[in-house]
């Protein structure tokens, strides 16, 4: 998929002060993303209550993974997104992403080994409010099948499915209330993965909006929603 090019400056949601009657962990209304002239989507809407899981499903370049994009504040919009009642835009993007954890396809974990990697984003000053904590990493690497003593490998020698894990490790540790996982357990063999998801199910605060071709990910939300039926149902 080629790069983006906005049509509307970035975050054209910078003047939305609506009133928000019911607060939205997460409010996606009519938002539109156009590449060159081409719309990759219109007039998307989703609102997600604070604890809900939602997968979005659909074919390879329909939209999911930048519709993530935008949310995190990484791909240009039109429209309008609220993440707890506060408007996303280039005013509020640093702070709104302290509540948002991200986690894609392939993570970038940075160089050197697995244990700065985990503590690094703990010396961000986005991240100062909240303390690194080695017991739930430990707690965490036993729950995804991660041996500890995979905290001393450089980080270029694991494989696709041992990064995905890790960097899960890190966006669970910084306590963020919204989970964007984008393919994000992709690369797992199907015991990792059963792990990954019963782990995920019973976080009952946290909200996690997901994208996967994999329909036993399913399992994890309480909604599934098919992107391009999403897209049809908004044009009617």
């Amino acid at each position: 998929m080629g790069q983006a090019t906005p049509i509307l400056f970035l975050f054209s949601s910078e003047h939305s002060n609506r009133p928000m009657k019911n607060i939205f962990i997460l409010d996606v209304n009519n938002v539109s993303v156009i590449f060159g002239k081409v719309p990759l989507f219109s007039s998307l809407y989703l609102s997600m209550h604070a604890g809900e899981k939602v997968t979005l499903s659909g074919p390879s370049g329909s939209g999911k993974s930048t519709l993530l994009r935008c949310i995190v504040g990484f791909a240009p919009f039109s429209g309008f997104i609220h993440i707890n009642g506060e408007p996303l835009n280039r005013h509020t993007v640093w702070r709104l992403r302290r509540q948002v954890a991200y986690v894609d396809q392939e993570p970038d974990l940075g160089p050197g080994q697995v244990r700065e990697a985990l503590k690094r984003p703990f010396s961000y000053k986005a991240n100062q409010a909240v303390n690194f904590d080695p017991h739930g990493v430990d707690m965490l690497f036993e729950r995804f099948l991660l041996p500890q003593s995979l905290q001393s490998k450089e980080i270029r020698t694991l494989s696709g499915g041992e990064k995905q894990r890790v960097a899960l490790v890190v966006a669970l540790l910084l306590k963020r209330p919204l989970l964007l996982l984008d393919e994000a357990a992709s690369a797992l063999d199907a015991n990792s993965k059963q792990q990954v998801r019963e782990y995920l199910c019973e976080q009952s605060e946290l909200t996690i909006l997901s994208v996967s071709h994999d329909t036993r990910d399913f399992t994890l939300s309480n909604s599934v929603f098919n992107i391009e039926a999403l897209k049809k149902e908004q044009a009617r």
